[in-house]
């Protein structure tokens, strides 16, 4: 059985985790998984799914969340996030999958909320769906579409607290530094008093680039295997608005960072951060917005927000390598677990 990383005896920086240390440590953060597994022949071999986080227990359309995203290198096929810099609030659970199948995630998701909330579309405007994804083509045979909108549909109504990491959801075939990668989550306590939870889909790197673990040649040339991308995830229960964070988003790229990425030029590499900490109706007859004290950006738990996002999301990069299991694909291609033996040369953790 794979393991976390602190369960292998590692840990990341100095700010204590929540009870799971994963994003669903933020209450009312949920998060489902849809893995596809099918081998047709040896060219067709399906090894990819759908990943919703959901910022909350309630109706995201009618109760929106303040969120902002940041891109550090737009090699991706997202959408929704125009919506997202411009108004400063998501509506929808983030759905996340592989590239070819950010259409029938949003179709999908789409109608999953259209029947939860009649009114979308009919006495009031239009729902943005936020879709992120990675390309899974390495062991994926991703010319399949075999992503389906029932599979999202089926993600949202799956999500919960317990959330499974490694090669699940759309992190099924993801490859991260040349190892087998995937969904990887972890979560920081602030100030004491406000959780900030990470949750990745890896899918970036080749070997050479991991720090602090020694170099092993891959059996396979890595020319083969796509730039790739990350989608980063960073959730909290802090009071912040739009523009805190997107500052919390970019420290999102620090933790990054840490692990060796240099962002290659067809990675697309990705953050949405949300605060669940209050909620903006849809509907008002106030032409006023009002909204709960927020943090100062000079309070000293600003910084510790800033630090506990970039933990996270360094240990959840981490979290996703040492939880995904070695899995087979395409062509018979191979993605290999990250052997636990390298992890004895870290020189950062504390046993």
């Amino acid at each position: 059985m794979r393991r976390k990383l602190r369960d292998l005896g590692f840990s990341i920086g100095t700010l204590p985790t929540g009870e799971r240390n994963q994003v669903t440590d933020v209450p009312g953060v949920r998060v489902g998984h849809v893995t596809i597994r099918e081998d047709m022949n040896e060219r067709t071999v399906i090894r990819t799914g759908v990943t919703a986080v959901l910022p909350h227990g309630g109706n995201w359309f009618l109760e929106k969340v303040p969120a902002a995203c940041f891109v550090l290198n737009g090699f991706g096929k997202t959408v929704g996030l125009v919506q997202v810099e411009e108004l400063g609030l998501i509506e929808s659970p983030i759905m996340l999958t592989n590239t070819f199948s950010v259409g029938a995630v949003w179709q999908g998701t789409l109608e999953y909320m259209l029947a939860m909330t009649p009114e979308i579309g009919d006495t009031t405007g239009s729902a943005n769906i936020v879709v992120g994804e990675c390309n899974d083509s390495y062991l994926n045979t991703a010319r399949a579409l075999s992503v389906t909108k029932e599979h999202a549909k089926q993600a949202i109504a799956e999500a919960r607290v317990d959330m499974e990491e490694g090669a699940v959801g759309a992190g099924t075939g993801m490859m991260c530094f040349g190892w087998k990668g995937g969904i990887g989550s972890s979560s920081r306590i602030a100030g004491g008093m406000y959780t900030v939870g990470a949750l990745v889909v890896s899918n970036f790197g080749r070997r050479e680039e991991l720090r602090f673990v020694p170099y092993v040649p891959p059996s396979f040339d890595e020319r083969d295997v796509p730039a790739g991308s990350i989608m980063m995830i960073v959730a909290t229960d802090a009071p912040l608005d739009a523009r805190q964070l997107k500052r919390l988003a970019k420290r999102a790229a620090v933790g990054l960072a840490r692990t060796g990425s240099h962002v290659h030029h067809g990675s697309g590499d990705i953050v949405i951060a949300f605060s669940n900490a209050y909620t903006i109706a849809h509907f008002s007859d106030s032409v006023l917005q009002s909204v709960p004290p927020l943090v100062r950006d000079d309070a000293p738990l600003m910084n510790e927000l800033f630090q506990a996002a970039v933990e996270a999301t360094e240990e959840a990069i981490w979290n996703s390598l040492t939880m995904a299991e070695t899995t087979t694909g395409r062509n018979g291609r191979v993605g290999e677990a990250i052997p636990y033996s390298l992890l004895r040369w870290i020189k950062w953790t504390e046993k």
